[in-house]
């Protein structure tokens, strides 16, 4: 059951964030001296702006969850904790979804949170629910030598932006779940279905290394709040070409197609050409979806060539190359 969090709470919060905080290496609990506020959480987060939720299993506390607002219409995530034996019943999901959905309701056009660099298993679980890293690392200056990931998504509407090296590390999940749906629904992509997970992880962490050295630009598309669409920029050309860049991987998830995501990819793509100083970009397509949307936003057919590529039945399939000024 997941209610209101109250004050009276306070020594099964305490108890619940000290087994979680005892699961790491050097994680230390000093509740009067670095986090009264445990005492009375309902009560803190009512200060705030914010509201706090509490999961009860057989008259435990067995999560907790809490959301405040931060100004200029962001809203944070945060005393987000489950229980050992509650992960994987999906529990947390329900819990976060809780705290979301208030925020958005309340206004919320970002959402944030913070998460301590050990606590690896947390960061799976924000970034399959279409959180990326962004920003420094904060130190808390605490007992427990706290180093904090700072992670953050758009909370509504169709937003895209451009990640950096880490963004792009902590998206590697999501981005292959989105790339090995492509391919099952039958895009022409370089990879043949079924795509398995590892090499489409493999396929992003190499995307992340270029993404740091500079060698192309990395766009994520969400609508809201689920990461659902990505392209890329490449910029690593020949040295008679600086004036060009490829337009690469340009995918939207089979279940949020139809709804302007690949036109907002593409007309974003154009806008970080010209902060590049690329004029002329080129890409091609094996005759998917992906054809009508190229035409649409004003790209010119350069030439086909035929047998280009492999389906996933042995067939060969031609490929279109357009172009565009920007």
């Amino acid at each position: 059951m997941i209610r209101e969090g109250r004050d009276s709470d306070a020594e099964g919060f305490i108890a619940l964030i000290g087994a979680c905080w005892a699961e790491y290496p050097g994680c230390v609990m000093d509740v009067d001296g670095e986090v009264p506020e445990l005492r009375a959480l309902a009560t803190h987060f009512a200060g705030q702006g914010g509201m706090l939720w509490a999961a009860e299993r057989d008259g435990q506390v067995a999560g907790v969850v809490g959301t405040k607002p931060l100004g200029g219409g962001a809203w944070e995530i945060c005393r987000m904790y489950l229980a050992a034996g509650e992960r994987g019943t999906g529990l947390g999901q329900r819990l976060l979804d809780r705290a979301e959905t208030h925020a958005k309701a309340a206004g919320a056009e970002r959402l944030i949170l913070w998460s301590d660099t050990r606590f690896d298993r947390a960061h799976r679980f924000y970034e399959k629910q279409s959180y990326v890293r962004q920003g420094a690392i904060r130190a808390l200056g605490d007992l427990s030598n706290s180093l904090e990931y700072r992670y953050a998504k758009p909370a509504r509407g169709l937003a895209v932006e451009a990640l950096d090296a880490a963004a792009a590390a902590s998206a590697e999940r999501r981005l292959a779940e989105i790339l090995v749906a492509c391919v099952d629904a039958g895009a022409s992509v370089s990879f043949l279905p079924p795509l398995a997970m590892d090499r489409a992880r493999g396929f992003w962490r190499k995307v992340a290394k270029d993404v740091a050295t500079g060698g192309r630009v990395l766009l994520a598309a969400w609508l809201d709040g689920a990461l659902v669409g990505t392209a890329q920029l490449v910029l690593d050309m020949p040295e008679n070409q600086p004036h060009r860049a490829d337009v690469a991987k340009v995918l939207v998830h089979p279940d949020a197609r139809r709804a302007g995501i690949g036109r907002a990819l593409m007309l974003r793509i154009e806008a970080e050409a010209r902060a590049q100083g690329r004029r002329l970009l080129v890409l091609d397509t094996a005759g998917d979806a992906g054809e009508t949307l190229y035409r649409a936003t004003g790209w010119q057919e350069a030439g086909t060539i035929p047998g280009f590529a492999l389906d996933g039945h042995g067939g060969e399939l031609a490929t279109i190359f357009f172009w565009k000024r920007v």
